[in-house]
This record gives C-alpha cells, structure tokens and sequence, in this order.
C-alpha cells in the first residue's frame, strides 16, 4: 500500500516536472521571438530609413529636374536679343518684295505666255509657302511656352531658320535673274522685229 502511496506521490512529482520543463521551452521559445520581432523592428526601421532617404532624394532630383523642364519652356533675354532674329525678318521683308516686283514686272511686259506666268506664280508660291513656314518656326522658337529647348538649342534652330531663309533668298534673287534676262532678251526680240516691219513699212 506503501508502494503504492509512493508510487501515487511520483507520479505528480514526474507531472510536476514536465510541466516545469515545457514552461522553460516556452520561456525560451518567447525570448526567440522576442529576439526575431527585435531584429525584424531593426530590419523595418533601416528599410523605412533607407526607403524615405532615397524617396526624398529622388524627389529632390525630380523637383530638380521638373525646374529644369519648366525652365526650358521659356525664353531667355539672351536669344530674344539674338542678330539672327533681326536678319531672317530683313530676309523674309526682301524675299517678299523682290517677289512682288519681279512678277508684276514679268505679268505686266507681255514677254511671257499663260503657262509660263503659270509657272512663275508656282515658284513663288512655293518660296512664300516655306518662308512662311520658316517664319512660323521663328516665332514659336522665340515664345515662351511653345517649345520645351534650351538656350543652346533655340540658337542652333534660328540660326537653322536663317541659313534656310537666306538660300531662298539667294535662290529667288537668282531665279529673278535668269527669268529678266529671258525677259529682256523677249523684249529685244520684240523691238527688232518692230523695227524690221517699220524699215521694210517705210521702204
């Protein structure tokens, strides 16, 4: 009965130290925890850190890069003031007079036919199309707001501006040329005859 008493009496004992033993491995296993959520608020915070520095620092770039942007949409005092400016109007003035002068003179001489005043007005109406265009490029080069470029690249575009103005200049001055001389020589051609019919009349 004693033994069995004792035997009673341990196995709480044996219970009681189970019980004990699994309490420390819950103890353990709760320090282990906390030492994972601890790094694991470590790992957080340097990402959160990391993260921000480098969100503030790309967005500091791209305020930089936005101002940067919006400055290119303006003109600068400097590229308004630019000489070339000045002698693609001067350009554009001359191509259009010379223009009108010359086709009144050539519709107005009886030198040519229908078809070749045709052919004239074509020519012209080309060369005004374009300069036109030219100009139209000129004046949103030189506003603000029209086209995002930089100072170097509104210089580059006028100076483009003006070389393609004056070859068309220097091309109607030549194409003027030529046809005056055609003109001329019609003119000359027209008188001999008249004076060949008023010698052979007189005779």
């Amino acid at each position: 009965m004693c033994f069995g008493l004792s035997a009673f009496c341990v196995e709480p004992a044996n219970a009681q130290s189970d019980e004990i033993q699994q309490l420390l491995l819950n103890v353990e296993k709760l320090a282990q925890f906390k030492s994972i959520l601890s790094d694991m608020k470590k790992g957080y915070t340097i990402l959160s850190t990391g993260y921000n520095s480098v969100k503030n620092i790309a967005q500091g770039n791209f305020s930089l890069h936005e101002a940067f942007i919006d400055g290119l949409w303006l003109v600068s005092p400097e590229v308004r003031k630019y000489g070339r400016i000045a002698d693609i109007i001067r350009a554009e003035a001359a191509l259009i007079s010379e223009y009108r002068s010359a086709y009144r003179r050539f519709t107005s001489g009886g030198n040519f036919t229908v078809a070749e005043l045709d052919y004239l007005s074509k020519v012209y109406g080309q060369l005004l199309k374009e300069s036109g265009a030219n100009m139209d490029q000129l004046v949103m080069v030189i506003t603000a707001n029209q086209l995002r470029m930089s100072d170097d690249e509104r210089l580059q575009a006028i100076d483009r501006i003006y070389a393609d103005t004056d070859d068309k200049l220097v091309f109607l001055r030549s194409f003027n040329r030529q046809t005056s001389v055609l003109d001329y020589q019609r003119q000359r051609e027209k008188m001999d005859v008249g004076a060949m019919k008023q010698y052979y009349n007189l005779k």
